[in-house]
């Protein structure tokens, strides 16, 4: 086990390659289905999957598209020239012999994503993002000789986004990952289902004592944030610990075991001249013009920093707004409240909706399938704004709202929930509560406000919940001459 000093003595640095695969219908150069992901294995596939002589590949222009939005979610414009190459390498399953991909003129240049560690903003700048057709899906069943190859994934469309080295931490690793992941779900270039690894992290991490970079190590195909921060802190504890015992680090290709929290070697690390690139002969550069990457930027919708930018003014702290980010309807509905009603009622309306989210349960959008209209959602928080309704008296009606979708009004009158204001009807039950509750009494006349809190609880009881809080207390301190 490495202690705190030793570790401190050693800079750690972290750049990661994402995987996205893009929503399209078909894939990046056949016209196979796209979606693998309850299909039996080799059945979307045809001759350009698996690549019988002579089969031409033909560019999907939508993953042109999606992988066009990328650019502006990363905070860039999508090159007006970009070309595809041909990448060598011998796997079963990559049946051409060679990946398609953009080698030297990638379809995104430069961009940056903004993380928030430890209440620190941190900019991750981004190296290149380039278009490429996924391989195939490899298998090794347990105590068996053989593997099983299933080419359904092959040709996928995919947008390799690689970072600049700028993380140093497990934790800004981990922060990136998901910010990556809003972004691009936000931008709907992707479904970024994790479990269906529509979006897969390869770690590049490395230590050294120096300025100079470490022989870096690269985990592969990590598709949660929690293995991406555990995959960063193994490797770094492992490297350290080889170089403290005067060992040398193996450039190399690393899996992880989820199970034992731990990565483990794969194969030697090859470097780009290992893959002979050249440029694809079958495939024509793409060539944007300034129309259509106008077009593109006018089709992009709100971005995770503009729900932050309102949640920020609805008065939202941190954590509550990246929890209601991470389900994008329930972002969406709260900030067209804020537009229709403003601060106060898009506030509570969050808070009603709000799903605390576990980093790794993927958010699922329940609010879209809720029957309740935002109009619906406003006139009940006015109930609540103008005391005909306590806040627990609303949540009982929210729920009953979003599962019918009728009034909120008339489910508050059937469930028999409308707050009491009437003064006359409260005033007579202050003053019962205070005859029963002599020493309660006397403590508020002494200064001791807080038996007050007791006195409303006991009016609130007597009215089976129905008084209006404030105006209770209100009575009480005029009974009690305060």
């Amino acid at each position: 086990m490495i202690d705190a000093k030793t570790r401190d003595a050693y800079t750690v640095t972290v750049g990661i390659e994402c995987h996205v695969q893009l929503k399209t219908k078909t894939k990046l150069f056949s016209g196979a289905d796209n979606d693998a992901r309850e299909a039996a294995p080799n059945t979307l596939v045809n001759h350009i999957d698996f690549g019988l002589p002579g089969a031409l590949p033909v560019l999907n222009e939508e993953a042109v598209r999606l992988a066009s939005k990328a650019a502006f979610a990363l905070e860039t414009r999508p090159q007006k020239f970009s070309k595809f190459d041909r990448k060598h390498y011998f796997y079963p399953d990559l049946p051409m012999g060679y990946q398609i991909t953009q080698f030297d003129e990638p379809i995104i240049v430069g961009g940056q994503v903004e993380i928030i560690v430890d209440g620190q903003a941190k900019t991750i700048g981004i190296t290149r993002a380039h278009l490429e057709a996924d391989a195939g899906k490899s298998s090794h069943p347990d105590g068996k000789d053989y593997s099983l190859v299933d080419l359904n994934r092959a040709g996928t469309p995919l947008l390799e986004i690689v970072s600049e080295p700028d993380m140093h931490s497990a934790a800004e690793a981990k922060a990136y990952a998901r910010e990556l992941y809003i972004r691009m779900k936000y931008a709907d270039v992707s479904y970024a289902n994790l479990y269906y690894g529509n979006m897969r992290f390869d770690v590049n991490v490395s230590v050294s004592k120096t300025s100079e970079l470490g022989t870096r190590s690269e985990t592969k195909n990590l598709n949660s944030f929690r293995s991406v921060e555990k995959a960063v802190e193994y490797e770094v504890n492992r490297q350290i610990e080889l170089l403290e015992k005067g060992e040398t680090i193996v450039q190399e290709t690393r899996g992880w075991h989820d199970a034992k929290q731990k990565t483990f070697s794969q194969r030697s690390k090859e470097e780009a001249h290992d893959y002979r690139y050249m440029p694809d002969p079958d495939i024509p550069p793409i060539v944007l013009d300034e129309a259509y990457i106008a077009a593109v930027a006018d089709d992009m919708p709100m971005l995770p920093n503009d729900y932050r930018d309102i949640f920020r003014k609805i008065g939202l702290d941190a954590k509550v707004a990246e929890d209601i980010l991470a389900v994008p309807e329930t972002a969406k509905r709260v900030a067209r409240i804020f537009d229709m009603a403003g601060a106060e009622h898009a506030r509570r309306v969050a808070f009603w909706l709000l799903q605390p989210q576990d980093e790794e349960v993927e958010a699922t959008d329940d609010s879209a399938d809720s029957k309740g209209s935002d109009e619906q959602l406003v006139a009940l928080s006015d109930m609540v704004a103008s005391n005909k309704l306590s806040s627990t008296a609303a949540k009982e009606v929210l729920t009953e709202l979003l599962k019918t979708g009728d009034d909120p009004a008339k489910i508050a009158e059937s469930k028999n929930l409308l707050q009491v204001s009437d003064e006359g009807e409260i005033a007579k039950i202050v003053e019962e509560v205070l005859g029963a509750n002599a020493k309660a009494a006397e403590d508020v006349r002494n200064g001791e406000m807080k038996a007050i809190g007791f006195l409303v609880g006991q009016v609130m009881k007597a009215s089976k919940g129905k008084a209006n809080p404030a105006l209770a207390q209100q009575l009480i301190k005029k009974q009690l001459g305060l």
